[in-house]
């Protein structure tokens, strides 16, 4: 199978971790299905500068509103999904298997294949009606890992801080890489 993942960009802060998960997975020569919800979009711009066209070739970006796309089925074969960063909107939404957007509904399939979906929530503090969706999305076999950094790799940058919570995500697929040095024991 073609090494492919899908990777979805909602509205919260942290749009940082979506370009450093694009750009990792890119240089290691995996094709990216990308959904950005509008406000996911905006954000990027806002806090990044970065547009659709700034992506590597190896981006297809699919439009958020076209149900009719191939991340919508289950016979289009993926390694699976991150939603980095999650907003508690759209974790809301997969949590409760509705939504009438395509990044809902590839995560909707991704967990019904059986495939990994990692949810990288970015917002806090959490609320009970939060923690309860992370625990539903959970039972029905996402991960969750909030965007937490270790400070174990002394980090010096903020992109150091970022690297580590990518390389983590990437840790959960089995994707090789060298973004953070790795605990080894003291």
């Amino acid at each position: 199978m073609t090494k492919r993942i899908i990777v979805g960009l909602t509205g919260a802060s942290g749009s940082i971790y979506t370009l450093a998960l694009i750009k990792a997975l890119a240089s290691l020569e995996w094709q990216i299905e990308l959904v950005m919800t509008p406000t996911g979009e905006k954000v990027l711009a806002f806090e990044t500068g970065a547009e659709r066209k700034s992506f590597p070739e190896n981006v297809n970006i699919h439009e958020n509103t076209n149900l009719f796309s191939s991340l919508a089925s289950g016979s289009y074969r993926t390694s699976g999904m991150v939603v980095i960063p999650c907003s508690m909107n759209t974790l809301g939404l997969m949590a409760t298997g509705t939504g009438d957007h395509l990044l809902a509904r590839a995560a909707q399939v991704t967990l019904k294949e059986r495939r990994p979906l990692v949810v990288v929530p970015r917002e806090m503090p959490y609320n009970i009606i939060h923690l309860e969706n992370m625990l539903r999305l959970a039972r029905a076999g996402a991960t969750i890992m909030p965007a937490s950094p270790g400070f174990y790799h002394h980090p010096q940058q903020i992109q150091d801080l970022v690297n580590h919570v990518v390389g983590r995500v990437l840790d959960q697929f089995g994707i090789e890489h060298a973004l953070f040095e790795r605990w080894s024991g003291v």
